[in-house]
């Protein structure tokens, strides 16, 4: 298993001419990982190594993060299905795995592109049936206009994170305990980091795509390729609520449920491996669950 540090780096430049980067690392068969909010490319790197022995991974820096150009004017699901698509048609790559808002953009791509044939998606935070995953939006929104992006990370992980001790905790307490943070992380990055500073301020695009998402459900129909659905027991309930929704919508789909995971398992801090046992065996020829 590689370390973390050896990988190589590429770029595909999307339909609106837009540069998006991407790390890859291993051998074999492509994989595509797409990220989630509040993160880039850097936090699948242990997940990629896991990997990395069975498929050559690519994990794109999502458009406004790391080695990727501008989020551009017209963002919205259509600008990220067509940066995964550039990768696809780049690396003949036909499978992908997406986590949370990658996970709707990794639903989109899978819709209108016939090269993908084995789709994973971890807890897409797709409003259904009267749920509201950006219940959090407009007091985030109101913190980052106001410059206190502890308080707005505070509000973002409150509302899509995992129930726990940290989350329980008051507002007015964190939030200058984060500001301190975020602050000294400014201080201690790495040349290719993207500041935790940028990294919340991103999330305000991330909510477009949340709100975007329900009108892809009906056209969810349309996929061919091979579908996994995963979460785990940790989650928030709306999570749970939309992996029913598409595993109804999608009757051919697989679902697993992991026991004692949350919302984001597959980052480096969590618990790669256990998300990395399933890509493998699900990816594999022959592998459909």
């Amino acid at each position: 298993m590689p370390t973390l540090e050896k990988y190589t780096t590429g770029y595909v430049v999307s339909k609106d001419g837009t540069s998006v980067g991407y790390r890859q690392t291993g051998s074999g068969p492509g994989v595509i990982l797409v990220h989630g909010g509040m993160m880039t490319s850097k936090n699948f790197m242990k997940l990629a190594s896991f990997l990395s022995n069975e498929f050559t991974v690519y994990i794109p820096d999502r458009r406004g993060r790391g080695l990727s150009g501008p989020f551009g004017p017209n963002y919205g699901i259509g600008s990220e299905s067509e940066d995964l698509q550039a990768l696809i048609h780049q690396t003949a790559t036909d499978k992908i795995f997406g986590l949370s808002s990658g996970a709707i953009c990794a639903l989109q791509t899978a819709i209108i592109e016939p090269a993908l044939k084995k789709v994973v998606l971890y807890e897409p935070p797709i409003p259904v049936n009267g749920t509201n995953p950006a219940a959090w939006a407009s007091r985030y929104e109101s913190a980052l206009s106001r410059g206190n992006f502890g308080k707005a990370m505070f509000t973002a992980i409150k509302g899509t994170d995992d129930p726990s001790l940290f989350t329980a905790l008051p507002g007015f307490l964190m939030a200058p305990l984060l500001n301190i943070a975020i602050n000294a992380n400014a201080k201690k990055q790495a040349s290719d980091d993207v500041p935790l500073k940028s990294l919340i301020s991103t999330l305000h695009y991330d909510l477009i795509l949340v709100r975007e998402s329900p009108e892809i459900i009906d056209r969810c129909k349309e996929i061919k390729a091979e579908m996994l659905l995963m979460g785990g027991t940790r989650s928030q309930r709306y999570l749970k609520l939309a992996l029913d929704t598409l595993s109804t919508t999608l009757p051919q789909a697989k679902r697993v449920e992991l026991r004692g995971l949350g919302h984001t398992a597959a980052d480096n801090d969590n618990s790669p491996e256990k998300i990395a046992k399933e890509l493998i065996a699900f990816f594999q020829p022959g592998g459909m669950r």
